[in-house]
């Protein structure tokens, strides 16, 4: 009897359960803001049970996803990111589109929260009906976004938003991760001319399918002008990410509002372009893939840490690895032979 009981009272728990995450699907669905701010909230967890609720709601959310166009922005400090993405935002706006930007502070090592809180940044955007901000640690995550942006993608486009932009913490050898979870990666440049070329990474303009150079006002526009024309001509020795689409470089000012048109036009064309043989489509497959292996490897590596026998083992081969008795890479087939022999699931 109390089997049956508890039995009984899993079931009515599940179905609670269940019901709680249709009734936030629906309400994500119907644009609700508080809904979509619950929702990432829950994405963005890492307790067990909102990891299974959080896999619940996208699992019901998955159809309503992928009409957005996910566009990236990264940029050294002081570029002007945040003043770029709110005249960016507004004129989107204007234009009658609905903004989700999903900007990806540094967090704070003491408190594990957004340092830079790019809500207060971008204040004229953040009162928007048809906009939606939501500043998110990035929790120690390489690659300048949280671990679960792609998820918060996701929420965002099945509340309908036509545009969502992932802003990034900054550019370095790992913070262009951003470029594989976004149909458009838009590298932000200030207007320096050739120390700023030189200072930059060859693999960040690599990947860039389009250089602003933001700042292109008062004294500064002579100055932009050279540092466009310096991009240009470095451009022309970086093969092309598609053979559809050359990176182009564009002139912007935040500030005056010159040039924000014209790079909304450029990823209008970048789209169409992209979307006419069918790239777009298979870029977000190749993304799909990079995420699964992602997920995969985190979730091996978790498998492995909390397994009691391997973990003890693994804490043993650390301390050889630590102390210079053991290289890593001999360390790690160890760990994974351990694990295998422990059961764990190989």
């Amino acid at each position: 009897m109390s089997a049956e009981r508890s039995t009984g009272g899993k079931r009515t728990a599940k179905a609670e359960g269940s019901g709680e995450i249709e009734r936030l699907a629906a309400a994500v669905e119907r644009g609700e803001r508080r809904a979509l701010a619950r929702s990432i909230t829950l994405v963005e967890s890492t307790r067990a049970d909102h990891r299974a609720k959080a896999e619940a709601l996208l699992a019901r959310l998955m159809p309503a996803t992928g009409n957005a166009i996910r566009v990236g922005i990264s940029g050294s400090p002081g570029v002007g990111k945040s003043t770029f993405i709110e005249a960016f935002g507004l004129h989107l706006i204007g234009q009658g589109r609905r903004l989700a930007v999903l900007a990806v502070d540094p967090s704070s090592k003491r408190g594990g929260g957004s340092i830079l809180g790019d809500k207060t940044r971008m204040e004229k955007l953040a009162v928007e009906p048809a906009a939606f901000i939501r500043p998110s640690p990035t929790g120690g995550a390489l690659g300048g976004v949280a671990r679960r942006t792609r998820e918060a993608i996701l929420v965002a486009e099945a509340a309908r938003f036509d545009v969502v932009i992932v802003e990034t913490v900054g550019v370095g050898q790992s913070e262009t991760a951003v470029a594989d979870m976004v149909d458009m990666f838009i590298l932000l440049l200030q207007p320096a001319g050739g120390d700023e070329l030189q200072g930059l990474k060859r693999g960040i303009i690599e990947l860039a399918d389009l250089l602003v150079v933001n700042k292109a006002d008062g004294e500064l526009t002579a100055a932009a002008a050279r540092a466009a024309a310096d991009y240009r001509r470095a451009l022309q020795l970086i093969m092309p990410r598609s053979p559809e689409w050359r990176t182009p470089v564009k002139l912007a000012s935040a500030l005056t509002g010159k040039g924000i048109a014209d790079v909304w036009h450029t990823v209008e064309q970048y789209r169409a372009a992209l979307t006419a043989k069918g790239e777009l489509a298979t870029r977000r497959a190749e993304q799909a893939r990079a995420w699964l292996s992602s997920e995969l490897a985190e979730g091996l590596l978790a498998a492995l840490k909390s397994h009691p026998e391997a973990g003890a083992i693994a804490r043993r081969i650390e301390a050889q690895v630590t102390a210079g008795k053991l290289s890593p890479t001999a360390a790690a087939a160890r760990l994974l032979e351990a694990f295998r022999g422990k059961g764990g699931g190989f």
